[in-house]
């Protein structure tokens, strides 16, 4: 949603980066329930592009697309994947937490060190604190985050981030091997072996994920339905055993 251009110039992405030509389109949260209730949906994942020009960065129409694929799909679940809000003030998350999505996705992409390079318009001490708050103002809402690996981070490093987001309290995470999309993008430092994958998806699971999905090919919704049923499940069990 909120149109095909970013505001931002992450050097992984191969999106394009300037100043939208257009304001926000009024309709277009209806026209997304249109689709979900026409296809059928069971789960629906609505991401979007960063709009820095917007005052609230899209957290309103974010949220009034939440609530008009609810209005339309009342038994289809939604999962969000949403920019920073980084110039935004707390009003912004609150926006969108309250319309009460199922899950709430903010990738920080990767390590701190990196982000000057691979993330230089944003701030990871604010992705995790977005977490961390939507985490609190809604308890039961499911957060998530997702991680490339291949940029030049170490595995010790990796075990950092996991730490910082298990002391925000995110639920699920996501690790894939990034790839280069054009010659001009930030390149590739290494690929990590399948094994090695499997090393972080075992770490991550002791650390206390109720969810990780751990793969070369892995993405942010990689499976996103099965990943939100087991999700739920694993939340069941833990209560269950009173943890």
């Amino acid at each position: 949603i909120m149109g095909e251009v970013c505001t931002r110039a992450c050097t992984f992405c191969n999106i394009a980066t300037g100043k939208p030509p257009e304001a926000l389109d009024v309709f277009e949260p209806g026209r997304v329930a249109h689709a979900v209730e026409k296809l059928g949906l069971n789960h629906v994942v609505i991401t979007s592009v960063d709009r820095d020009d917007v005052e609230d960065g899209g957290a309103e129409h974010f949220a009034q697309t939440i609530r008009a694929v609810r209005h339309r799909s009342p038994d289809t679940t939604i999962e969000i994947l949403t920019p920073d809000f980084i110039r935004c003030g707390p009003d912004a998350l609150e926006k969108v937490v309250e319309a009460r999505p199922d899950v709430f996705n903010h990738n920080l992409e990767t390590v701190p060190g990196l982000y000057p390079q691979v993330r230089p318009g944003a701030r990871y001490y604010t992705s995790l604190r977005l977490l961390d708050d939507a985490k609190r103002a809604n308890p039961a809402l499911f957060t998530k985050s997702g991680l490339m690996v291949g940029l030049g981070e170490s595995l010790s490093d990796l075990r950092q981030v996991m730490d910082d987001l298990r002391a925000a309290e995110v639920d699920f995470l996501t690790v894939g091997q990034y790839l280069q999309p054009t010659p001009k993008h930030h390149p590739i430092d290494r690929f990590w072996s399948p094994e090695e994958f499997e090393q972080i998806a075992q770490i991550a699971r002791n650390k206390g994920f109720l969810g990780v999905s751990a793969t070369p090919l892995t993405r942010s919704s990689f499976h996103a339905d099965e990943d939100f049923a087991a999700l739920k499940e694993a939340r069941q069990m833990a209560l269950a055993k009173g943890i």
